[in-house]
């Protein structure tokens, strides 16, 4: 993008900073070399765990709280260090052979919200909690797409197609989403309830951290 100060993203000090944890993918360095910036980022041999919930459909209520509870790490660490991720989805999960989860891309996003100077919603809907499609993110934005990605693992289907823009008010309303334990009756009620509070349309209603949830 052209007028964009990739000096200042270089000096962005929050990026490196918020991604020195053992469920985060760090990032080497970020470099612009002959007019092209670029990320290096480390190596996760595995699987995106989009690929794991497409091979297998649900995932087991065992290793679907594992997972979350990884990720709620990565989201908790992050959020201490004033990174907000904005565009938490299966696809930017890697799942290691050994069980350990890393989320990538938290760098990433900053990067584009200060190369675009907040005028880009980030996101990938049906992941994008309501009040992002409006320019407006906080951190339980993050608590919202972790909460479809949960009912993804537990389910194996999203709760709703990707929102068009006649669907938004019903979206704003929390009509487009059905209880997970619809999809899945094997599903205790209790966790039922932590995912529907998790997308909560609401931000008030949902969690506000990841260590609440």
């Amino acid at each position: 993008r052209q007028g964009v100060d990739f000096g200042e993203l270089l000096r962005e000090p929050r990026l490196l900073a918020s991604v020195s944890h053992p469920n985060i993918v760090a990032i080497t360095t970020a470099e612009k070399q002959d007019n092209v910036f670029f990320i290096v980022m480390e190596y996760v041999p595995g699987d995106t765990l989009e690929a794991v919930i497409s091979r297998e459909g649900q995932i087991d209520l065992a290793r679907t709280l594992d997972y979350t509870c990884q990720i709620c790490n990565a989201l908790d660490h992050a959020h201490e260090q004033g990174v907000i991720h904005r565009d938490l989805r299966p696809g930017n999960v890697l799942v290691t052979e050994g069980g350990l989860l890393k989320v990538a891309d938290f760098g990433t996003s900053r990067f584009i919200e200060l190369a675009a100077h907040g005028t880009t919603v980030i996101g990938s809907p049906p992941y994008m909690a309501p009040e992002q499609f409006h320019g407006k993110t906080v951190f339980a934005s993050d608590i919202y797409s972790l909460g479809v990605t949960m009912y993804q693992m537990l389910t194996g289907v999203l709760p709703y197609n990707t929102p068009t823009p006649a669907d938004l008010e019903k979206l704003m309303r929390g009509e487009l989403v059905s209880p997970p334990r619809s999809r899945n009756p094997k599903i205790p009620s209790k966790i039922n309830d932590i995912v529907m509070k998790a997308v909560a349309p609401d931000v008030e209603l949902r969690y506000q951290r990841a260590s609440d949830l």
